[in-house]
């Protein structure tokens, strides 16, 4: 009779120690608010959570999403795809691009799509000889970009449409710590003071 109570009391510590083991790895996971959000981001744009490196990012992309798109905007009233990625450098990464995509891109050093890193920046040329749209890559080939027809979306690189287009990835230089990326806005007249 001693030996059951004993092998029952022993049982009952058991399994509470393993409870409370249980209990508390669970807690460590679900009370880290960046774990959370990277879990939470992962599923919304499709990325791997060991891709969801930077949360800042993520949620600057996730607050844009849906946000319609139009020609020379800059606020959630309305955007285009040049002034998205200067706007999602500015306040993820502290960093000034230029205005426009192909100025960015003259700003960037290439990166081939194999190496891309999530925040670099995506080019395409859509119909045209030159650079006429630009994206944010997050990683698992997926980018958001403001896309003319949907707004502001995350798209996939591989999607033949994106595919097709695809010119080149790039980082913006960090040679000069203090270089600020802008349009030159005197390209054929220095004289212009208007």
């Amino acid at each position: 009779m001693k030996t059951k109570k004993l092998v029952a009391g022993m049982l009952f510590i058991g399994l509470c120690l393993v409870s409370q083991a249980q209990t508390t790895n669970k807690n460590k996971s679900t009370s880290d608010p960046d774990n959370l959000a990277k879990e939470y981001f992962s599923q919304i744009m499709g990325v791997a959570v060991s891709a969801t490196t930077n949360t800042k990012l993520y949620q600057f992309v996730y607050e844009w999403l849906g946000t319609p798109y139009r020609l020379g905007g800059d606020s959630k009233r309305g955007i285009d795809c040049s002034k998205f990625s200067l706007a999602l450098y500015e306040n993820v990464f502290n960093t000034t691009i230029g205005y426009n995509s192909r100025n960015q891109y003259a700003n960037v050093t290439p990166i081939r799509k194999n190496d891309l890193q999530a925040g670099d920046l995506v080019f395409f040329k859509i119909r045209s000889k030159s650079i006429t749209h630009v994206g944010v890559y997050l990683g698992d080939d997926k980018f958001a970009h403001a896309s003319s027809s949907k707004g502001v979306m995350v798209s996939n690189l591989n999607e033949p449409y994106w595919s097709r287009y695809y010119y080149n990835g790039g980082r913006p230089k960090t040679a000069d710590e203090d270089r600020i990326m802008t349009a030159d806005i005197n390209t054929n007249n220095e004289n212009n003071l208007n």
